[in-house]
Parts: C-alpha cells; sequence; structure tokens
C-alpha cells in the first residue's frame, strides 16, 4: 500500500529549476552506475519530471527519472507525457522501484509541508531505505514560482547539509525563506534555536553590504555569504554557486536543538 497523503499537486513550469541544477552537480549522480532518479510527489502535471530529465541528461545523458504520485489519476495523467528515460508509478515514501534497482537521487519537493513535524523522521527514514549506496535524499520546499527555496539533503547517515537558493534581484531580506524551509525546521526559527540566528545573521550581513548592490545583487550576496563564513558559520561551496543566489551550510550548525 503507498504511504503517504495526496498534496495540493500545484506545480509549474520550472519551479523546481533551482533544485534541479543543484543535483546535477551532486557526485553522487555524476559517478553512478546506473543513474537512477525520482521524483517523488510530482503534482498534478507531469512538468518537473520530465523538466528534471532535460536538466539532468546534461550532466548524464544515461540518467533514468521515475515520477511516483500517490494519486491514480495523477499518474494516469502523467503517463501519457512518458517518453524515453521517464516514466511514472503510482506509490509514496516506501517508492517502489523497478525490481532490484535502488535510487541514486530521490527529490521529495513540497511533498512533507502538509504533515506535522513528528512525522518527518519516519518518512525519512523510508526514503533513504530505497537509495544506492551513497544515494541522496533531496527534501525541501519553494514558493509557487520557485524564487524562494531550500532544502536538506540526507545520506545513509543522516542530514548532511541545508541549502537556501533565492532569487536575489529585489530581494528585500534573505529570512524571507523562513516560510519556505523543510519542515524539520520550519517551526524553529525562534529564538534559541539555531536556524533562528543563522538567518538573523544572513539579514544583518545583507543589510550591512547593501552599497554593494550598485555591483549587482549578487556581489552583496556574496559578500554576505563570506562574511557569514568569517563570522564561523561552516558555510560550504564556492563563489560560482554563491553567484546563483545558493549557501549551503552543514546541518548540525542549523539542527533542530
Amino acid at each position: 500500500m503507498a504511504e503517504g497523503r495526496v498534496t495540493r499537486g500545484t506545480t509549474g513550469t520550472n519551479r523546481l529549476r533551482r533544485v534541479d541544477r543543484w543535483i546535477a552537480t551532486l557526485p553522487a549522480l555524476r559517478r553512478a552506475a546506473d543513474p537512477l532518479v525520482v521524483d517523488l510527489g510530482y503534482g498534478a502535471s507531469a512538468t518537473t519530471p520530465l523538466e528534471l530529465h532535460a536538466r539532468l541528461a546534461r550532466v548524464r545523458p544515461d540518467v533514468e527519472v521515475i515520477g511516483i504520485e500517490i494519486d491514480p489519476d495523477r499518474v494516469r495523467l502523467a503517463a501519457l507525457s512518458a517518453r524515453p528515460g521517464v516514466s511514472f508509478r503510482l506509490g509514496g515514501f516506501e517508492v517502489p522501484l523497478p525490481r532490484e534497482r535502488l535510487a541514486t537521487v530521490i527529490r521529495a519537493f513540497n511533498v512533507l509541508r502538509q504533515y506535522d513535524e513528528s512525522e518527518v523522521p519516519a518518512a525519512w527514514d523510508r526514503m533513504l531505505a530505497r537509495l544506492q549506496p551513497g544515494g541522496v535524499l533531496v527534501e525541501g520546499t519553494c514558493n509557487e514560482v520557485g524564487r524562494v527555496c531550500s532544502w536538506v539533503d540526507l545520506t545513509a547517515e543522516g542530514p548532511q547539509s541545508l541549502t537556501l537558493s533565492l532569487r536575489l534581484a529585489e530581494l528585500e531580506k534573505p529570512s524571507i525563506v523562513a516560510e519556505r524551509l523543510p519542515k524539520a525546521l520550519i517551526h524553529r526559527n525562534v529564538p534559541g534555536e539555531r536556524i533562528h540566528s543563522f538567518l538573523n545573521d544572513l539579514d544583518r550581513l545583507w543589510s550591512y553590504n547593501a552599497a554593494l548592490s550598485v555591483y549587482g545583487a549578487s556581489q552583496r550576496w556574496i559578500a554576505a555569504v563570506e562574511g557569514m563564513r568569517n563570522a564561523g558559520w561552516p558555510v560550504r561551496g564556492t563563489r560560482a554557486r554563491w553567484r546563483l543566489g545558493e549557501l549551503t551550510i552543514d546541518w548540525q550548525a542549523v539542527a533542530p536543538l
């Protein structure tokens, strides 16, 4: 029996482009002998699995993407758009896959928002059990147009990092992402929690570097991210990623207390 609940199914063209391009950089994908990627809870149309395949195929032409949905009607509709490298299946957190195959990457976006925080660990464990050795689970949330996103990546060893990805043009303050944090963090943005301190520091440095906006929003963002790293936050990545409006940080630095 499929495990999970039917989501609202909201989707749209390019909504998940930010996380797609991040997944395309994963060593797990690039090194996999059998690259199989799952789009879990893709929603009311086949849009996001098809876009995911197109983006990942640029780095792994042999990648296969399977869209999984818990609503039979959505699966029947999406199946009309199936093509070589992209197929669709009925299922939930148990992640039903072709016989004797496991996933290289599972992307579960905008799926756990409707669940209670207490239900997240069990859902994570169910999905992690369906990964190949060295595989990655990417679980997160974004707004309706994909300009405000965040996600946590997990391996068999547990959560590894939190990534924020924001459209920098006209960004007032980075903490706008608070409304789109993964379920494990969204209720933790309160005084005394690490994620609250992290977002406060990021807002402060974004404001402090406002004068750099004359050189472009990306220069202001890069300066803010460098300021976070200089302040002791375990920031990952390079300027090439930061320029895209990304910031990745070790999970333990923001994990719930």
